[in-house]
């Protein structure tokens, strides 16, 4: 139970280095940049396959 507890608190500070440092708004910017490329691009490849002759 204490090599848990010990992981646990590991995890912990990881998370609050990147949670409060500038890293985190970072990741999110390019999470979000990166969600609507694909999305532009999902909906081009429907669009695309809709317009193709079988």
């Amino acid at each position: 139970m204490l090599r848990w507890t010990v992981i646990f608190l590991i995890v912990a500070i990881v998370a609050a280095i990147f949670g409060f440092g500038g890293i985190a708004a970072g990741a999110a910017s390019i999470a979000k940049f990166i969600f609507f490329l694909f999305l532009v691009l999902f909906v081009i490849s429907l669009f695309s396959r809709s317009f193709r002759r079988p």
